[in-house]
């Protein structure tokens, strides 16, 4: 049974302005449908059955597109930060009577045609409280934040890189509930800081994806995605 899936929408997309003036950047249009439309057909590929949608900035048009999630053959449901923003860890944090035990976060712009259930597996055999999945990108597409070796994470940090680091994270991850204990509740939290304490204190595990990571954050990555998406389905 596959885990669910919380997708993080919340951010206000300022560098792709004007196209975010009006609808959240999920809604943005990829090949003529909104980009979550896309996203959440792959996961339905890949065996995902739950979602919960964790937004903030216009959250109210990603359910009014998405709605129940029975269109895509999903279950969503959804889970709103408030007046503030939470940030990418106190989304999930808020999110958590929705998500039980185990599940994945993806981030909202991400497109990741990867194995899930391979990612899955590896997680739950690590015996980890996390899992992160890193991709070896050579500061190609984004710059390097994670150094890995010998199948594990050394050190992982978006500010202060260094020249061993040349994998980045991908942007999937998995996680048990107890991985969320320290933050608390209600305050604005980054999930890349929640990455580094779990980091430091033993409780990450990695996984090592060869496909490369799609991602609509910038223009290029819009053109990238559009390309990827159309040769794919053979347009």
């Amino acid at each position: 049974m596959s885990l669910p899936v919380a997708i993080l929408v919340g951010g206000l997309a300022m560098r792709l302005r004007p196209l975010t003036e009006d609808i959240p950047k999920a809604l943005i249009p990829i090949n003529g449908r909104p980009f979550l439309a896309h996203q959440l057909e792959l996961l339905k590929s890949k065996g995902i059955r739950d979602v919960v949608i964790c937004a903030y900035y216009r959250g109210e048009q990603i359910k009014e597109y998405a709605g129940s999630g029975e269109h895509f053959g999903l279950n969503i449901r959804y889970s709103y930060d408030g007046p503030q923003p939470l940030g990418t860890g106190g989304a999930i944090k808020k999110a958590l009577p929705l998500l039980g035990a185990a599940f994945f976060v993806l981030y909202g712009d991400s497109y990741l045609p990867i194995d899930y259930t391979a990612v899955e597996r590896a997680f739950l055999d690590s015996g980890s409280d996390a899992l992160m999945t890193v991709y070896r990108n050579q500061d190609q597409g984004d710059r390097s934040n994670v150094q890995f070796e010998d199948a594990k994470i050394i050190a992982y940090d978006k500010r202060h890189r260094v020249p061993q680091m040349r994998h980045i994270d991908y942007g999937l991850g998995a996680f048990k509930i107890q991985a969320f204990e320290l933050i608390p509740e209600g305050v604005h939290y980054d999930l890349a800081k929640l990455y580094q304490v779990l980091l430091m204190e033993g409780r990450l595990a990695a996984f090592e994806v060869r496909q490369r990571f799609y991602e609509i954050g910038s223009f290029e990555g819009i053109r990238e995605l559009e390309a990827y998406i159309k040769q794919e389905k053979g347009d």
